[in-house]
């Protein structure tokens, strides 16, 4: 067994994968630890903040916070929110709509915004505009709403007594602040997402969730495809006929299609992370199945099985002790390609709309979804989706890393 560890160690790929893998990993357990109360909901709903950007949360019970203006008066807040794309992009529909070039103004915001404010219609769909631009419109006056507005913040924290949230100061528009004088400003490293949620917190949140999804679907599937495998291999005639039979019908029908109509058919209320889980790996046995019979016809023949045979020994022993010993370095690396493929399906399940439900924890598919429903993609929001793809490849880069070095170890045709 050390001898077999110290070759495992040696492997240059399986090193490679273990340590990208454990990285990701001790991220995920790590980070809840170092930062306990992560800025989840941040003011700034329908817009995609950039990477760096302050906040301060006020009330870690309600979870009120808002985007600092460090140093910086009305008239910048209103130029980072209205930027020369945003106005040209509401001139194009100003002019659509009928109004004359020549009374539009792009350098009067005020001007602009009230034009805006009397023609825009939201749910009038000009001659030759698609439907995804009508929605980038829509999404565009809605972060207009209140640009003008002098209103101030409310901070509101919870009354212990009445259990209400109560007003404990306010923040005006205009206010500058100095982040050197407040212990709890943070950074968000990656910006936010549509739903101004912090694209760090989600992104482990959503790898943890995830992984535990590739992990379930992975034992899952590599526990009915092992059962079968050495049920098959090992008694043979009727029972691996049956067992081929079925294994034969699912070979022929595409997974991934049987994927869609099973989570199509569970419905959007009904699928939770778990259930996905248990769907991937329902439906991911068959070529385990299939590697596993053969691994177990080639040594149920063996001298040491038939001495097994003439001890009297049952079926259940000769399979556990005399077989499964010598396969179950090869079901330790399927069991590795199971996790990542079911990672990697979730994702493309998620990414369709079929993955878990969006009331619960995110998922990295999820978080893809959402950032192609609000066209990150299209507005240049590298953020809200390149960290995703990133991990998503590393993940699976580390497990296959992992699973070719164990396939060295292991295969002596491969041994160098």
């Amino acid at each position: 067994m050390k001898y077999i560890i110290r070759q495992i160690f040696r492997s240059t790929n399986f090193i490679i994968g273990f340590v990208i893998f454990m990285a990701i990993l001790l991220t995920v357990i790590l980070y809840p630890i170092i930062i306990p109360d992560p800025p989840l909901a941040i003011i700034g709903q329908g817009t995609f903040f950039p990477p760096g950007t302050y906040v301060s949360v006020y009330d870690s019970v309600g979870s009120t916070a808002y985007t600092l203006n460090i140093g910086d008066p009305a008239s910048q807040r209103i130029a980072d929110k209205l930027d020369n794309e945003k106005r040209l992009e509401m001139k194009t529909w100003l002019v659509a709509s009928g109004i004359p070039e020549s009374e539009i103004d792009l350098a009067d915001t005020e001007k602009l915004l009230a034009q805006w404010q009397e023609n825009y219609d939201p749910k009038k769909r000009l001659p030759g505009m698609t439907i995804a631009k009508m929605r980038a419109y829509q999404r565009l006056d809605a972060s207009l709403q209140g640009l003008l507005s002098i209103e101030p913040l409310i901070i509101a924290a919870q009354n212990p007594e009445s259990n209400v949230l109560e007003q404990t100061g306010a923040v005006n528009q205009t206010d500058y602040v100095n982040i050197n004088h407040l212990t709890n400003v943070r950074t968000l490293p990656l910006g936010t997402d549509n739903f101004g949620r912090d694209v760090l917190t989600e992104l482990v949140t959503a790898t943890r969730v995830s992984l535990q999804i590739g992990l379930v679907a992975g034992l899952v599937a590599t526990f009915i495809g092992l059962t079968l495998g050495l049920l098959g291999g090992y008694i043979g005639g009727l029972v691996d006929d049956v067992i081929m039979f079925i294994t034969n019908i699912f070979t022929v029908i595409p997974s991934f299609v049987l994927l869609i109509l099973i989570s199509f058919s569970i419905g959007q209320e009904h699928r939770g992370a778990f259930v996905i889980a248990l769907v991937i790996g329902l439906t991911s046995w068959v070529w385990t199945t299939r590697a596993v019979r053969a691994q177990v016809i080639s040594l149920r023949n063996r001298d040491h099985v038939n001495l097994s045979k003439l001890s009297g020994h049952s079926i259940t022993h000769i399979i556990t002790r005399d077989i499964l010993p010598y396969i179950a370095s090869y079901v330790i690396m399927a069991l590795i390609l199971q996790i990542s493929s079911a990672i990697l399906v979730e994702a493309a399940l998620s990414v369709l709309g079929l993955g878990p439900r969006t009331t619960e924890v995110p998922t990295l598919g999820l978080m893809m979804n959402w950032a192609m429903i609000y066209q990150a993609h299209l507005l240049g929001k590298w953020w809200a989706y390149l960290p995703v793809i990133v991990t998503i490849a590393l993940i699976s880069f580390s497990l296959n890393l992992m699973n070719t070095g164990l396939d060295q170890v292991f295969n002596p045709a491969l041994r160098d």
